[in-house]
């Protein structure tokens, strides 16, 4: 044997051949061919990871924030405020409305009588007494409103006007009616103004009564209007 001989050239078979080979020998044995599968890809592992977060939009009712919690109790509270300042006013008017007395002196047909509306004082208290109480009725729906939707702060500068006017024509009201009420209970000697309650004592009771009931209104208008102030700086 010579060893000059060049050695057996290597026989390649491709992974393609080997694959159909191996195919073609299991389907003459009747064997369904092995499909290769491919690995997934990578983006489509974890679809999740590359879509961006979205977080769930919240959608509140406005009446339910809890930002508005401090400012709803405020509108609650001017809302009560005008409830009970309704009264006083009303019960002014009607006292002062209601204040007639007539006295009889020797005979019937001598008489003295006290009415408000001869002295024009009264007649003006009475009069800003009755818009008052009026505007506290049509003011309630706007301050209901106030409660509801507290960021409505055009209608909280409305309410603070009118209530600045009511609190400045109340005022200018209630001193003249108690000037007139103390010149009745005290008189003038200096003018010669003799007082009348010593004789008109029901006229003396219901426009005091009233004048008390109108101040203590005055009050209420007062911290409504600090109220409102308040509510809106903090807006």
């Amino acid at each position: 044997m010579s060893t000059s001989e060049a050695p057996a050239a290597a026989t390649v078979i491709p992974i393609d051949d080997v694959a159909g080979h191996h195919g073609a020998r299991d389907h003459a044995h009747g064997k369904a061919p092995a499909v290769a599968t491919a690995p997934p890809a990578a983006s489509s592992a974890a679809p999740a990871a590359a879509a961006p977060a979205v977080a769930p939009r919240k959608t509140g009712v406005p009446f339910f924030r809890r930002a508005d919690r401090g400012s709803r109790c405020v509108a609650l509270l001017d809302f009560v405020l005008r409830i009970v300042a309704f009264g006083p006013t009303l019960a002014a008017a009607i006292a002062t409305a209601t204040s007639d007395e007539t006295l009889s002196v020797f005979t019937q047909f001598f008489q003295f009588r006290a009415r408000f509306d001869d002295f024009p004082a009264l007649l003006f208290f009475m009069v800003a007494n009755a818009i008052a109480a009026g505007y506290l009725v049509l003011s309630l729906p706007f301050s209901a409103v106030v409660v509801l939707r507290p960021q409505a702060i055009g209608v909280r500068h409305l309410l603070l006007v009118c209530d600045t006017v009511m609190v400045a024509m109340l005022t200018a009201a209630a001193a003249a009616a108690a000037a007139i009420v103390d010149l009745a209970h005290s008189g003038n000697l200096r003018a010669n103004w003799v007082p009348i309650c010593m004789q008109f004592h029901g006229f003396c009771r219901r426009t005091s009564g009233a004048v008390v009931a109108s101040f203590l209104a005055v009050l209420i208008f007062v911290f409504l209007v600090i109220l409102a102030a308040f509510a809106i700086r903090k807006r």
